[in-house]
């Protein structure tokens, strides 16, 4: 199934926005322009799959017995929007993205047990 792979693609992706996000220098210059089209270069695939996977899992949660609720979905997908700028501008407390993060790795994982159940 096509979620279950986005699902796992986003679950990586965050981990490594995780680890950019622990490891990057920071605060960077906002008015930066070879930093802004770094990011929007870097970061467009990730907002493309962040898309994608907001479809998918609205598609799998509508009409469903499922653990998740599409609130969640829509609250998932903005959370990992912000770890995905944060991680880059490094302008939110290290708290506030962590809880992001695993606020994100709790829907995902509750969105992969509810595919292995739905099998």
């Amino acid at each position: 199934m096509a979620l279950r792979q986005t699902t796992l693609k986003i679950k990586q992706m965050i981990d490594d926005l995780h680890e950019q996000f622990l490891t990057m220098e920071g605060p960077v210059n906002k008015k930066d322009f070879d930093f802004f089209y770094k990011v929007k270069e870097e970061t467009s695939p990730m907002f493309n799959l962040n898309y994608q996977w907001l479809e998918e899992a609205e598609e799998f949660v509508k009409n469903r017995g499922v653990s998740v609720h599409p609130n969640q979905v829509k609250s998932t997908h903005e959370n990992m929007e912000m770890l995905i700028l944060h991680s880059y501008y490094i302008d939110v407390e290290k708290k506030r993205f962590k809880e992001l993060h695993q606020s994100s790795h709790y829907v995902l994982d509750m969105i992969l047990n509810d595919l292995n159940n739905d099998v």
